[in-house]
């Protein structure tokens, strides 16, 4: 590996957001899984988790959606609901669900300055019943238009972009936030990954 390019990714490594992470339940098209994955790598998220309990494990992801992106990113996927929000729990401190509901919260509500999952739904049906019984609570994006929802990669970005507004401003990104164990094993992945 060339100084240059360790130089690179010790830079995007130590922006690497921990406390913050994406959740896709049933997400059929591959293609919006990639798109997601794309913008999680530009906002410095590195792991992402996947539920499929209506669909097959996805093998392989849209390749020109997400660019290359999931190369980069570590992604846990999950046929089981109760398990994958129990992985959840013992790495995040809340998660919350795209969801209208009356008690649900506005996007500009939520403190992205915690520990924190976002769960985004299937295209159709949205976040199922079960997960949002094992969420902390629901939030809605504000929209000022006639249909109430957004596709799935855009709702992603828009939410995951105020997350980074506010971790920025409150110097997330200007200090390391993987622990030294995963940081290391990433780097050592990553450098091989580039030689191949």
């Amino acid at each position: 590996m060339t100084p240059e390019r360790r130089e690179k990714l010790l830079t995007v490594l130590n922006r690497r957001q921990a406390n913050l992470t994406v959740v896709l339940e049933n997400v059929e098209d591959p293609h919006n899984i990639s798109a997601v994955m794309r913008t999680c790598d530009a906002v410095g998220i590195q792991e992402i988790y996947v539920i499929t309990t209506k669909a097959p494990k996805h093998k392989r992801w849209g390749f020109r959606s997400s660019s290359s992106a999931y190369k980069w990113l570590t992604v846990h996927q999950f046929t089981d609901v109760a398990a994958c929000m129990t992985a959840l729990r013992a790495k995040y401190q809340t998660i919350l669900t795209t969801h209208l509901a009356a008690d649900s919260v506005g996007l500009y509500e939520i403190d992205f300055t915690g520990s924190i999952a976002l769960v985004f739904g299937n295209e159709h049906g949205g976040v199922s019943e079960e997960v949002r019984a094992l969420a902390d609570g629901n939030f809605i994006i504000p929209q000022m238009g006639i249909i109430r929802s957004l596709n799935i990669s855009v709702a992603c970005a828009v939410t995951i972009y105020e997350a980074m507004r506010q971790k920025t401003v409150a110097g997330h990104y200007a200090q390391r936030s993987l622990p030294e164990a995963q940081f290391n094993t990433l780097l050592e992945a990553w450098g091989f990954e580039e030689e191949e």
